[in-house]
């Protein structure tokens, strides 16, 4: 797994009940679903916790359930809510959520097997999929390669040179644990979903997108694209993981990306013989029907220059400041840090 926060069990779920249990943000950061990379960004984990408690917050405002249930201070008992964890002037870096089950995905024969993990999870459980919403079309998008512009009601005969905002959201479904995110299609997706809903998981998407979209406005941001995850308990969906962070979203001002989005395109001008060399492998790893991608990788990144390390650490604060309408780090404006990754 690609994940760079931790993750604690206090309470573990069980086949009736959910459990509880925290994510602990670190600084740590991945591109490319290559897991931990060399450098750690300064106050990253502290500033995407932020920003994950305030939108799961605004998403209970707004009748949408969630697994969140506040969030816990160094030397501090008990769960509070994200703005009594500000008022003490320290921001944040463990979110305390509800658990559910997470089976183990088999692979068998070159495929993953989830009637066994449906078999494992019953009727609590983690839906073992990304539901991904798409505002805007930048260069580079999958979605370019996979599907034409009137399959979106675009008035086009190819995809310009250029981003494309969409009229209405798309939002797509792919896997969460194989070692290789696929696309799928309707049909599919509503099989790994197991007994949760497929028109529900698109509902609350849609629902999600349009909260971050309105927030991020307000703050002078434009939202792109991101996606949820969703867990399945006692007939119910209910968003999980984390939402609207600069690590599961992308932003962007001015026409500059405000998000992880920065410090992947950086390492694809910088590290191109890396970035090659993981598309080789998950490309071999694909015919042969290997799993694990990353031993079949012949290059390992490099470490960043100290000076785009602190732009980042400046970038994610700064954003976050903005965000949630508040001087929660201790960070130049969103426009100069924006000015200072531009020039990266």
């Amino acid at each position: 797994m690609t994940s760079v926060k931790d993750f604690r069990i206090d309470e573990p779920a069980t086949a009736e009940e959910l459990g509880r249990g925290a994510f602990a943000f670190t600084d740590d950061y991945s591109v490319f679903d290559w897991g931990k990379m060399p450098d750690r960004i300064p106050e990253k984990g502290a500033s995407l916790c932020t920003m994950g408690a305030f939108n799961f917050q605004l998403l209970e405002e707004n009748h949408v359930p969630t697994h969140y249930e506040g969030v816990r201070l160094p030397d501090h008992d008990g769960t509070v809510n994200l703005g009594e964890a500000l008022s003490t002037g320290t921001a944040p870096e463990e979110m305390v959520i509800s658990l559910t089950q997470v089976p183990e995905l088999p692979f068998v024969d070159g495929a993953y097997d989830y009637d066994a993990y449906h078999a494992d999870a019953g009727e609590n459980y983690l839906i073992p999929l990304e539901i991904v919403f798409r505002n805007r079309v930048p260069m580079g998008s999958s979605l370019r390669s996979r599907t034409d512009p009137a399959d979106h009601g675009l008035d086009a005969a190819e995809w310009p040179d250029e981003p494309v905002d969409l009229e209405t959201p798309v939002v797509e479904f792919s896997t969460k644990y194989e070692e290789q995110d696929r696309y799928l299609d309707r049909e599919e997706a509503d099989r790994i979903a197991g007994v949760a809903d497929i028109g529900r998981l698109e509902e609350l998407a849609r629902a999600v997108n349009h909260i971050v979209t309105g927030q991020a406005e307000e703050a002078g941001l434009v939202h792109e694209d991101g996606k949820i995850e969703c867990l399945y308990h006692d007939g119910q969906i209910r968003i999980a993981d984390v939402v609207g962070t600069f690590d599961e979203n992308r932003f962007s001002a001015d026409g500059q990306q405000v998000s992880k989005e920065v410090i992947r395109q950086y390492h694809k001008r910088t590290q191109p013989e890396w970035v090659e060399a993981v598309s080789e492998a998950k490309q071999r790893a694909t015919e042969e029907g290997v799993a694990d991608w990353k031993s079949l990788c012949e290059r390992s990144p490099e470490p960043l220059d100290r000076s785009v390390i602190d732009a980042m650490g400046d970038l994610y604060c700064a954003g976050t400041n903005a965000y949630v309408d508040g001087n929660v780090f201790d960070a130049p404006s969103l426009e100069a840090a924006i000015d200072a990754v531009r020039d990266l």
